[in-house]
């Protein structure tokens, strides 16, 4: 993902934007910041499990 660049970023935008059409976008972008956000709290629990058991 590092080598996409600011164009390629762009191109992916206008082709989502495309496929959803614009009234999408912003469910589709709430939808992943749950999902993010979700992985980012069961990521950590995980950890802080592991960081127990070592005690």
């Amino acid at each position: 993902m590092g080598n996409i660049g600011i164009s390629g970023a762009i191109l992916i935008f206008v082709i989502v934007l495309i496929v959803f059409g614009p009234k999408k976008l912003p469910e589709l972008g709430r939808a992943v910041g749950s999902t993010l956000k979700e992985f980012k709290k069961s990521t950590k629990g995980i950890m802080d499990e592991d960081y127990d058991k070592e005690k």
